[in-house]
């Protein structure tokens, strides 16, 4: 069986758009229909005709999708890829956290449960994070949760004060500013470029912070031949077809190899996108509460997102 034929063949029978992070393995990203960050699918699935939709990537990401097409069926390859971000924020402790703060709007990134959405005014992502929390007054008090080095690279561009919940993505925190260092004294023509979630040091020292478009986007743009690229490793296969003639440097996780793996993910599969299609499961099941009251702070981000003409 050729399973690449077998999953195009099945996503036409079905009428299913297939929706890929830019973390997800080069084979997925290379059949899928839309690859692109949590901000340019979310608004892929806010758009989508198609009767089903097949999310390459983690839970909080496919729960979005429903939430957008609560009519439409959405499978998830893995029911396993969560999110170590999304789960550093549980909803009983947040909500706990929330009522110390009654006079604060609740802005939450939307690597986050559907259930922390339901608590939120609005969602943002890394890409129009900042811009969304300046369409508020400057006086206008906020939490920002989950992400706290997210959240803190914002009030620093920002000026804000927003009080942090205390979350990290896992891939992007544990990133060391040694390696960085190690990488930029061997390839000293290189430039630094970091997605926000990691720690305000590594930021600091950075020549371009950006969303995982906007990292992609530089490196289309940009006169340098050379990157030292501080996220997840999937990307990189999008920055070598955009620029086949440029060189990128991952920072990695640890000593064992030159990369920087989301394990969740990682999970997702050709067999199992495979299977996911044929069975058309695992399934992501949201109830009709959760879908109604986490809705809104999304729509509010797509419509504010066009306002300001965040693509």
């Amino acid at each position: 069986m050729n399973i690449t034929k077998e999953i195009l063949r099945l996503k036409k029978e079905k009428n299913a758009v297939l929706l890929a992070h830019f973390y997800q393995i080069p084979k997925i990203q290379d059949i899928a229909d839309h690859v692109g960050d949590s901000l340019g699918l979310a608004q892929k699935a806010a758009d989508t005709k198609a009767d089903m939709i097949i999310f390459a990537g983690v839970h909080f990401m496919a729960e979005t999708a429903k939430i957008l097409n609560p009519g439409k069926k959405v499978i998830l390859p893995d029911i396993e890829a969560g999110c170590s971000l999304a789960e550093s924020c549980p909803y009983d402790d947040f909500k706990k956290f929330k009522k110390k703060y009654p006079d604060h709007i609740v802005i939450s990134y939307i690597n986050c449960t559907a259930s922390i959405k339901t608590l939120s005014d609005v969602i943002c992502t890394s890409g129009n994070a900042v811009k969304i929390v300046e369409s508020f007054p400057k006086d206008q008090k906020i939490i920002f949760a989950p992400d706290k080095n997210l959240g803190s690279y914002v009030n620093t561009i920002t000026g804000r004060n927003m009080i942090l919940w205390d979350g990290t993505c896992e891939v992007h925190d544990i990133l060391k500013i040694e390696k960085i260092f190690e990488l930029k004294e061997n390839n000293p023509d290189a430039k630094i470029i970091a997605h926000p979630e990691c720690k305000s040091q590594i930021l600091e020292i950075s020549d371009f912070v950006g969303s995982t478009t906007a990292l992609l986007n530089y490196t289309i743009n940009d006169n340098s031949k050379k990157f030292i690229v501080a996220t997840e490793t999937g990307i990189i296969h999008q920055m070598k077809k955009q620029n086949p003639q440029k060189e990128f440097l991952i920072v990695p996780s640890d000593e064992t190899c030159n990369c920087n793996d989301c394990s969740f993910m990682k999970l997702n599969t050709m067999e199992k996108l495979y299977l996911c299609l044929k069975n058309e499961k695992p399934e992501i099941i949201l109830s009709d509460d959760i879908i109604k009251e986490a809705r809104t702070p999304i729509l509010k981000m797509l419509d504010l997102s066009k306002q300001l003409k965040i693509i």
